[in-house]
Formats: C-alpha cells, structure tokens, sequence
C-alpha cells in the first residue's frame, strides 16, 4: 500500500529534471503566476501577480482567469478519492500534462514569458491529516520540464510531515496582505476563517460550503444555485438543521481541517436520508452554514470580516450570515474575491523562493513555523 506520509514526490516516476541546489532569490520584486484548484471544481484559478517589498508588501494583479473543468475532468476528480495506488499514478501523471497546458495557454494569452516562478498548489485528492497524509495531483517535476518555468508547487506535505494539518495555508497572506480586516472568510468548496484573536494569527476550516451545494444543483442539472435563489425559494426542515447542526467536528477546538471524505461521510449520507425537494435542502444546508460561519465572529459592529471565495456572490448565504452578525460583512472586488487563493498561493511561492516562512504553526498545528513546497527547475 502506498504510504503517502513518508514520500515528498508521489508517484513521480523517472524524474524530467532536476532539483537544482536552491539559492534564495532575494530582491523587491517579483511577477509570479499562482494556480490553484479548489475543491468544488468549479475550474483552475490563475492570477498574474506582481508583488513589492517595501516597508511590507503590496501586490497588483496583472491578469487572471478561470478555466472551467471539462465535464470528464470533473467527473475523474469527483471519483479520484477512491481511486487505487495504479489509478492515481496514471491519474497524477496526466493531470500534470493537462495542468502544463492549462498554464501554458494562459501565458501565452496574456503575454506572459519571464515569470520568476509559476506557484501551482495542484488538486487536493485526499487530505485526512489525522493520519498523516495528504495528497494533490499536479506536483510533478514534469510541470517545470513542460513549461520551461521554475515552478513553486507541493506546499502541503511537509506540514503534514511536521504533525500540521496542511490547511489552511492561506493566513500567511492574510497577516501579509490583508492585516486590516479582522477576519479573512472564505466561502469556497469550504468555509475557512482566518482572524488574529490574542496577537497569534489563528485560522481553520468551519463547514462545507459550495462543496455540497454545487453537489445539491447538480443534481437538477444546474452547475451552481446562482445568488442563491434556489435555496431562498426553499422550505427550511428544521430536523435535518438540528441534525447537522449536532456534528462533532464543529465542537473542536482549532487547529482543525476539512476534506471531501468528512463530506462523504458525513454530510451527503444524512442528506439523503430526507426525501425533501433540492430547493429545501439547499435552503436547510444554506441555512446551516450561514450558522456554524456567524458563529465563529465577534458580535461586535466594529470588526470587520473580508469575504472571498464563490460563496460571496451567493447573496442568500451572505445574507443569512449577515442576519446573525452584528459583523460588518465586506465583499470586495470581484477580482479579489475570484482569486484571492491563487493570488496567495502565488506569494506563498514568493515567500518560499525567498527561503522565508510561509506556514504558521498557529494555524495547522505543526511543530514549527517553516518554508513549505519544493521548487522545480527546468533542464538546461
């Protein structure tokens, strides 16, 4: 059986180059590219960033895009968590050659042709730390070999390694980039929540969100429940939201994580035993997490909570999360909140070329603060 605690490089094979000697790359400066694939499937994110040093750091994105999944790379992805050892190497293999050629289209449309690196966090198929693995397709040395480009990429394993939960990673960016606000909120295929309560900076996963009603609108062949007016038109069932409501991961303490298989086990089977209409079970599960999300916020009108992720055009989540707040809820620019993980997966590989921290014990759990993912340089 496949240990995927005890290898860095899962499934890679004959390497297609090397991992060069590593010096840091210090200078005020950088045009990166960041890729990230969440776990709903709505498509890969990619952002063209630049980021400056100077009394802190500041960025500009340049150019970003959502390339949608194909309807057959959706259903692989969905199935890939009971995948066998053989099936996902093929699938890692593959994946990685669709991934080159996702990011190869999107520099060449944008013009893009000296990038200091291209910092892709790959496609979570399994994260259960607890027993101490977690795996994402696209972190080959192939990506490096097919684009010509250094790449950034693996950024969960070694805090896995280091007894962390791999997630969330996105905190360092929210110290860094967007310290103003309270409380960074991310309504993506999981709700997660970073905030600094006692001068640590603390962050964790809440519930599922788009994970599950994507999952919902599918079902009446609908990709997503678009503002939300499916579910407002739906009748809440007020057991199903005590029986939710009642799940044991929502009384940890943090560090703590989520990942498809909570969701299998636990989320789509009690769904399914409630014979209701689409309409109210997206109502119900809204309602749900517009509850376990308020309550993680200070009820105070003098905090303010930034909000990205696909959940934030979701006007009947957001306002159900604003009904139980006294919080100020702040949805920013589209662009911010469409691609604000792969514009902080893109500075964690700023931070990780520079060999400076991009992890925080605070929020996984590991045992130290440290540089997390591997760097892949081209041949020749």
């Amino acid at each position: 059986m496949f240990d995927f605690g005890s290898q860095r490089y899962p499934f890679s094979g004959i390497f297609s180059i090397e991992l060069a000697i590593f010096t840091p790359m210090n200078k005020n400066n950088y045009n990166v590219v960041g890729v990230m694939s969440g776990t709903s499937l709505d498509g890969i994110d990619l952002a063209y960033v630049n980021f400056t040093s100077s009394e802190g750091w500041s960025y500009k994105i340049l150019a970003a895009e959502t390339v949608p999944y194909p309807s057959e790379w959706q259903e692989i992805l969905s199935e890939a968590v009971n995948y066998d050892d053989i099936q996902l190497k093929d699938l890692n293999e593959n994946y990685t050659q669709f991934l080159s050629k996702v990011i190869t289209e999107f520099l060449s449309k944008n013009d893009i042709f000296k990038p200091d690196a291209i910092c892709s966090h790959g496609h979570t198929i399994k994260h259960e730390p607890e027993n101490g693995f977690t795996f994402q397709v696209g972190n080959l040395p192939a990506l490096a070999s097919n684009l010509g480009h250094t790449v950034v990429c693996d950024f969960r394993v070694q805090d896995v390694e280091m007894g962390g939960q791999g997630a969330p990673l996105v905190p360092i960016g929210d110290e860094l980039l967007f310290g103003s606000y309270n409380y960074c909120l991310n309504l993506g295929g999981f709700a997660n929540i970073s905030t600094k309560p006692n001068g640590d900076r603390l962050a964790y996963d809440i519930c599922a969100v788009n994970t599950v009603l994507n999952y919902l609108s599918q079902k009446i062949d609908l990709p997503y429940d678009r503002d939300g007016e499916i579910a407002a038109s739906g009748e809440l069932n007020e057991e199903l939201l005590e029986e939710l409501q009642k799940l044991p991961f929502y009384g940890l303490r943090p560090p703590k994580s989520l990942g498809i298989e909570w969701v299998n086990k636990y989320i789509f089977p009690l769904l399914e035993r409630y014979e209701n209409s689409i309409p109210s079970l997206l109502r119900t599960y809204t309602e749900h997490a517009a509850e376990v999300i308020s309550n993680e916020l200070r009820d105070t009108s003098e905090e303010k909570v930034l909000v990205t992720g696909g959940g934030a055009f979701n006007d009947f989540l957001i306002k159900e999360i604003q009904r139980r707040t006294k919080s100020e809820i702040i949805i920013p620019s589209a662009e911010v909140v469409n691609y604000k993980e792969a514009l902080i997966f893109a500075f964690l590989g700023v931070l990780k070329l520079r060999g400076e921290n991009n992890v925080m014990s605070s929020v996984t759990g590991a045992s130290k603060d440290h540089s997390s993912g591997v760097i892949f340089f081209p041949k020749g």
